[in-house]
């Protein structure tokens, strides 16, 4: 008797028995499932544009942070470190009764590599990035034990229950509009400038040089011993 080839045997129908058809579909559906777990679900860097997060200022690294840092506490963000290079702070949002964001946003301020003009110290470029943190509430219940006489201990689905946030999802905000408005922010307190925003070093006062001390030759004295 003569094989039938697998292909010629699902072709047709009439071949396959009835109570095969929903086996048949549920491993298709898995088959399904498992390819489109494995799909990347993020968009891959392009690397094309430079404008979102960085932006050139005026000023020395020393005064485009400062102006960073005070950016940041006008808009209610607890900064966590502060120097003349770096600002790193945090906010905290509740958009849901069940849902917590944090926001962490850091500054970053280099000197610009100019082609040495005059001007070239006071450009500064400024690196910012917000990474933001969600977090869930997660619900479980306590168990208690009954003890049985002879039997021993049951443990019995009731008694309070556990409530925790638990981190769901961590993503670096990437949104032009965001950034935009952070950096005229940060121009904004540039511009405004104050009594103790930090000097520039190139326009800073020197101190001052003491003239060099002057000698007169001095006759020995006779020896008087």
């Amino acid at each position: 008797m003569p094989l039938t080839s697998s292909a010629a045997f699902f072709s047709s129908p009439a071949r396959v028995p009835a109570f095969l058809f929903p086996s048949l579909l549920s491993v298709l559906v898995l088959a399904g499932c498992g390819t489109l777990g494995t799909r990347q679900t993020y968009e891959p860097e392009d690397f094309d544009s430079t404008t979102t997060h960085t932006r050139n200022y005026a000023a020395s690294e020393a005064q485009t942070c400062e102006a960073a840092r005070r950016a940041l506490l006008s808009q209610g963000y607890m900064v966590t470190a502060a120097n003349a290079d770096l600002v790193t702070a945090r906010k905290s949002f509740q958009p849901a009764a069940e849902t917590h964001v944090e926001v962490e946003f850091r500054v970053v301020c280099a000197r610009e590599m100019g082609t040495g003009s005059a001007s070239a110290g006071r450009s500064t470029v400024a690196f910012a990035t917000a990474l933001q943190d969600r977090y869930g509430l997660k619900k479980g219940s306590n168990s208690a034990s009954l003890g049985v006489g002879a039997i021993g201990s049951l443990s019995l689905p009731f008694g309070g229950s556990n409530e925790a946030m638990v981190k769901v999802a961590s993503e670096t905000l990437s949104d032009e509009r965001f950034y935009d408005r952070f950096f005229t922010l940060v121009e904004r307190f540039l511009q405004g400038g104050g009594p103790d925003m930090p000097a520039d070093a190139e326009d800073a006062p020197k101190p001052a040089t003491r003239p060099a001390a002057t000698t007169f030759p001095v006759a020995p004295s006779p020896n008087r011993g």
